[in-house]
């Protein structure tokens, strides 16, 4: 087995990578996502990351591209990690916007649908035969 081999480091140059750009093509820090989300002091709506949410209006003028962003995607029922996810932004961010979204009426939130917990026996018994079929 052979040893490492060092690299030397000369002196004003910073060995570790510079951190990947996100999709937009941007650097990611912590004053992009405080300028985006704001300082969050408020009060926070009460959603998690499957709460469903829709849009009930289009974005206003006076909106922020993000709130905008949220509000286009928000045409069909979306979850909030699904809209964390489409934007590339921390679930704490989305929060804060959605927060403010949801005072401004702009957006409903509801629960996501429950399934129930135990299958239909006769549609269990319908697959077993139509798989039993093929």
């Amino acid at each position: 087995m052979t040893p490492p081999r060092r690299q030397r480091r000369t002196p004003g140059h910073d060995p570790s990578p510079a951190p990947p750009p996100s999709a937009e093509g941007e650097l990611r820090n912590p004053e992009r996502l405080f300028v985006i989300g704001g300082d969050g002091g408020g009060e926070r709506a009460d959603i998690d990351l499957v709460t469903l949410i829709v849009a009930r209006a289009d974005p206003p003028v006076s909106a922020t591209p993000e709130q905008a962003a949220l509000l286009r995607l928000c045409a069909a029922p979306l979850s909030v990690a699904e809209l964390s996810a489409y934007l590339s932004l921390p679930f704490s961010v989305v929060t804060v916007l959605l927060t403010d979204l949801l005072t401004a009426e702009l957006v409903q939130a509801r629960a996501p649908v429950v399934r129930q917990k135990a299958a239909d026996r006769s549609l269990l018994e319908a697959v077993m035969h139509g798989l039993q079929k093929l």
